[in-house]
């Protein structure tokens, strides 16, 4: 005795016929996540430009002070002198470039966030009109269902 296995791929056929997917609102959102993620990766490749930039002038200005307490002094209370100097500019120095680190770091988490304002406006309103697609989709597909 066997029994006759239903087949379902008609049903899942028909199933999946009545909930039509809107395809355009999933490109859209794809599109809209794209530029986003392109827009974020600009202000950090920006940033990281920026930084690195920086560190190697904090660099070569150490190295160029660093060159002139090396040299060598006709007394020796020049070495302390010289050793003081590079003290007090290197202090000097890193409190401007920490300063222009936390510049970068500011101008970052601006244009993020102004970014992702913008992403969720854009985001809020390709799901609303997604919502209200697949609401007027489901409707007619009952309403055909139904007769």
């Amino acid at each position: 005795m066997t029994a006759k296995t239903q087949d379902f791929t008609t049903v899942m056929k028909d199933m999946m016929g009545a909930f039509p997917v809107d395809t355009k609102a999933m490109e859209d959102a794809f599109k809209t996540q794209t530029s986003l993620t392109e827009k974020l990766s600009a202000v950090s490749i920006d940033a990281a430009q920026k930084s690195t930039e920086l560190s190697a002038k904090w660099t070569q200005d150490t190295l160029a002070k660093m060159t002139e307490m090396a040299k060598a002094k006709d007394e020796p209370a020049d070495y302390a002198k010289a050793m003081s100097d590079f003290t007090s500019a290197s202090s000097e120095a890193a409190a401007e470039h920490m300063a222009a680190f936390a510049e970068i770091a500011k101008k970052v988490q601006t244009e993020t966030m102004e970014l992702m304002m913008a992403a969720g406006k854009d985001m809020s309103e390709d799901m609303n009109a997604a919502a209200k697609k697949a609401t007027q989709d489901v409707t007619a597909a009952a309403k055909k269902a139904a007769k």
